[in-house]
């Protein structure tokens, strides 16, 4: 389950379209089946039976939730640590590329500044968008046959040549595991789950039969929310390149401006 168009929206926005469709689902539902509950009822001599399988499908409702809620930001902040790596992977390969004699120190830094701006300028928007782009492969490709030209002499500059080939190593790795998190999600049958547990849960409510309606209503409403907004976090965190609430591009942004950019 896939709704890739709700990452257009703000992150107000979206919260306001979870909460207000389980909202509506909720009064709805109570509306439409008012009149059918109240047969049901001699007395309200059903309340404690409902009440006792809503708490159940509360419990297991909130520990669903609640679980994937924390997989989902564990899974964000996985991917946002392999952004962080990536660009202290790049930033130490151009401290290495700073120790080669010209001219091939300024085409090596060069080559790797091509690849900060086909990540960041080329590859992210698409990511953004659900796309694999690979296109800083070429880049990278590059770097290596500069590099491999290379014959290092003493022994500082073969020290430094297996440095920069462990960090492109490194660098390719990053590159690889950024391209396989782009579509990083739960699947669909854990969506599911999500949801029709969710309606179960606020389709539970509706069996009550109160004296008081407003009441009924209301409490309702509260516990169709406390429903939602889990759900919300859930699908804001799914997919972390997309939406106002997004993994970005910040800590290569910052490696280009204070190391690429000052060092220049």
């Amino acid at each position: 389950m896939r709704l890739y168009w709700i990452y257009n929206l703000s992150s107000a926005a979206m919260c306001v379209l979870v909460v207000g469709f389980f909202v509506a689902v909720c009064v709805s539902g109570l509306f439409l089946t008012r009149g059918w509950v109240r047969r049901l009822h001699i007395d309200h001599s059903h309340n404690d039976i409902v009440g006792f399988y809503l708490a159940a499908i509360a419990v297991i409702d909130a520990i669903t939730l609640g679980l994937l809620a924390v997989g989902t930001w564990e899974t964000y902040t996985e991917v946002q640590l392999r952004v962080d790596h990536e660009a202290a992977t790049l930033a130490a390969i151009y401290r290495d590329a700073s120790g080669y004699p010209e001219p091939l120190r300024t085409r090596l830094q060069n080559d790797l500044r091509f690849y900060y701006h086909q990540v960041v300028d080329v590859a992210w928007p698409m990511q953004q968008r659900g796309i694999i782009a690979d296109v800083s492969g070429v880049a990278l490709q590059q770097f290596q046959r500069d590099f491999m030209e290379f014959e290092p002499v003493t022994e500082q500059q073969k020290i430094i040549a297996a440095e920069t080939y462990r960090t492109f190593n490194e660098l390719s790795e990053c590159r690889r595991n950024r391209i396989d998190s782009v579509t990083t999600g739960l699947p669909g049958p854990l969506w599911v789950m999500v949801i029709a547990g969710a309606l179960l849960g606020i389709a539970s409510t509706w069996l009550f039969h109160t004296a008081n309606f407003s009441m009924h209503l209301w409490l309702s409403v509260v516990f169709a929310v406390l429903i939602a907004l889990p759900v919300y976090i859930i699908l804001a965190l799914d997919n972390p390149y997309r939406g106002q609430i997004s993994i970005g591009p910040e800590p290569l942004v910052r490696v280009y401006d204070q190391l690429m950019v000052a060092n220049h």
